[in-house]
């Protein structure tokens, strides 16, 4: 009863009742990257006359939480490239790094030295400015 009512009123864990309902009646299964998001586009690659292409999307694994889509499948889902990473032998550039969850809001997020939020003190002014008084 749980599930089917967070399914029923949230849309940030996983998928909802209407989307699971579109995907079973109108998706076909394309693939699933290593963090197990599914993957889907409409049956057969069929244009959405609306849009001009076809519709693609993902149920997330959990939280919904768009960075957690890779490389390998942000290409496909922004329509980059028509070939999705199951299709093809998928090799990652050198200059991709894996996966870092958003920390903001967090303590772990990045607190820069002179930030109020940042451990410590705030580094004391230098003086190599001059303060700005109205009407001068």
């Amino acid at each position: 009863m749980k599930s089917f009512l967070l399914k029923f009123f949230t849309w940030w864990n996983g998928q909802t009742l209407n989307t699971q309902l579109w995907t079973w009646l109108y998706g076909e299964h394309v693939g699933d990257d290593e963090a197990g998001n599914r993957y889907y586009r409409t049956k057969g690659g069929k244009i959405d006359p609306v849009l001009g292409f076809e519709r693609r999307w993902v149920i997330y694994n959990g939280y919904a939480e768009a960075s957690t889509i890779p490389p390998s499948w942000h290409g496909w889902m922004h329509h980059t490239v028509d070939t999705p990473p199951t299709e093809e032998k998928y090799k990652p550039r050198a200059w991709q790094k894996p996966h870092r969850p958003n920390l903001t809001g967090t303590l772990g997020a990045y607190r820069p030295s002179g930030s109020t939020l940042a451990q410590g003190r705030r580094p004391k002014a230098t003086g190599d400015y001059k303060a700005w008084t109205p009407g001068r």
